[in-house]
């Protein structure tokens, strides 16, 4: 079915005859190493309420190709958002110069996927934008009527639909139709003079079905009250060097920052990630299994093929603490002598492929949660992340915890505000002592920025105990 939606968009509306382009595709890139056509359409809609009114509400529809002819470790790109076969010629009369008398061989494009991980419906066209907007003025009501403390309350919709056909110059081609939903909510609470937010979320490559139902958002708004009501009743961290318990679930964004992108193979073949060459080595405590997979259905970092035409795979990065592979596109996999895992990705077609993460996370050990914060007498439990960074060559991060609570005599203590965490991605995973059985995956809310290109993303973990991190607070 994506075949024949693209097919349409791209060959019948937009007019163009599927033989010339792949002529033209053929000859710009004669005698390169690698490279594709890249067609894309993308409706996409947002719609924000503010205080009881709607704030913004957008709908826009983009179109363009991006032609890319691939020598060596060089990269000839053009782009534009003309759906001719002009334009493509002139993109091809561009992207030739990256040749320079370069007589390459062309290599042999993805092997084909009958996979379908998840609907080809346009989310956008399925629901009234009267419905949409009855939506998030029920979801103010909602939470005011259960919180008298609510100062404000913001809630968003947003969706897109994008088909991408990737054509090559040899005429073979991948196709894929990506649906994709969210639903955030957030609100801030008054007690006094002090103020606290909240916020959650859900989303995923499905229909609005998928997240309008009574009950998700429901859920969306009360758990961002009991966000916004335990930060209400926090204390200041504590500072210094302590156990920390991670929750299940979104704190995987640590572990997608802190270790996800310096297992991308750009950086590992350029030798400036703190991971590179150590492939075989143990860079992480026993037990230690983490996974990139971009083929679990209807996820938000899932994608049936990536943007180069590879099928997505399941790319075991690290095994029971020993370092496995890279995240690879066709470029970077080309140059290291690796395997190819689905992992080229780009913003849109104004944008190269990069390796990048799909859906990221660790997988689960034999330790119950409770057991595991039993084990500490003092330290900190991190429930959620607002958000962190990291230098890839070094490995340091700085994650800041939304909600996080003090762990005292193996009970969990009061809520503590402006906690920080602090470490070195490769050295953290060392400090692994204890993985919980309650493996979850984030709501389906991430996006993942690298190299000024923004793209969905999954991360998830179980409960972890990490010995020895440095903590950054406020309390004195």
């Amino acid at each position: 079915m994506p075949h024949a939606h693209a097919h349409e968009l791209f060959f019948v509306r937009a007019g163009l005859d599927r033989e010339s382009v792949t002529r033209t595709v053929a000859d710009a890139l004669t005698g390169a190493d690698d490279g594709e056509l890249f067609l894309e359409y993308r409706q996409s809609e947002s719609i924000v309420l503010d205080d009881r009114q709607i704030k913004s509400a957008s709908f826009d529809t983009t179109q363009g190709f991006g032609l890319r002819s691939v020598v060596g470790e060089a990269q000839g790109y053009a782009h534009g958002s003309e759906l001719s076969e002009e334009a493509i010629r002139r993109g091809g009369e561009t992207v030739k110069a990256v040749r320079l008398g370069h007589s390459g061989v062309m290599a042999a494009g993805p092997t084909g996927t009958n996979a379908s991980l998840y609907t080809d419906l346009n989310p956008l066209s399925l629901v009234p934008f009267a419905e949409k907007v009855k939506l998030l003025e029920e979801i103010d009501a909602y939470a005011r009527g259960r919180e008298s403390r609510v100062k404000q309350v913001s809630a968003s919709l947003l969706g897109s639909w994008q088909a991408v056909f990737i054509l090559r110059s040899d005429g073979s081609h991948a196709a894929d139709i990506r649906p994709m939903v969210r639903l955030n909510v957030n609100v801030v609470l008054g007690d006094g003079d002090r103020m606290e937010t909240g916020g959650h979320g859900v989303g995923g490559r499905v229909t609005y079905d998928g997240v309008m139902p009574t009950h998700s958002w429901h859920h969306c708004v009360d758990e961002a009250l009991r966000q916004a009501s335990v930060n209400l009743d926090s204390i200041p961290a504590p500072a210094g060097e302590m156990p920390v318990v991670l929750g299940p679930g979104w704190p995987g964004v640590m572990l997608h920052e802190a270790v996800g992108h310096g297992l991308e193979g750009d950086f590992n073949r350029k030798d400036t990630s703190a991971f590179a060459g150590r492939i075989g080595e143990r860079v992480a405590s026993p037990g230690v299994t983490v996974v990139d997979d971009g083929s679990i259905p209807d996820r938000r970092g899932s994608i049936t093929i990536d943007d180069e035409g590879t099928p997505s795979s399941r790319t075991v990065l690290i095994e029971d603490g020993i370092l496995k592979g890279y995240l690879q596109d066709r470029l970077n996999a080309r140059l290291s002598g690796a395997r190819v895992t689905g992992n080229g990705r780009r913003q849109s077609y104004a944008h190269p492929p990069l390796p990048r993460m799909t859906n990221t996370f660790m997988l689960a050990g034999d330790k119950e949660p409770g057991e595991i914060i039993r084990s500490v007498k003092k330290g900190l439990y991190a429930v959620n992340f607002a958000g962190g960074q990291v230098d890839i060559t070094s490995g340091k991060f700085v994650f800041s915890a939304s909600e996080a609570y003090l762990i005292e005599d193996g009970r969990i203590g009061p809520a503590v505000k402006g906690a920080t965490l602090i470490g070195n991605g490769p050295d953290a995973l060392t400090k692994v002592s204890m993985i919980g059985t309650d493996l979850l995956l984030d709501p389906g809310i991430g996006t993942c920025g690298k190299d000024g290109q923004g793209v969905p993303v999954g991360v998830g973990q179980p409960t972890l105990r990490m010995d020895g991190l440095t903590v950054g607070g406020t309390a004195v």
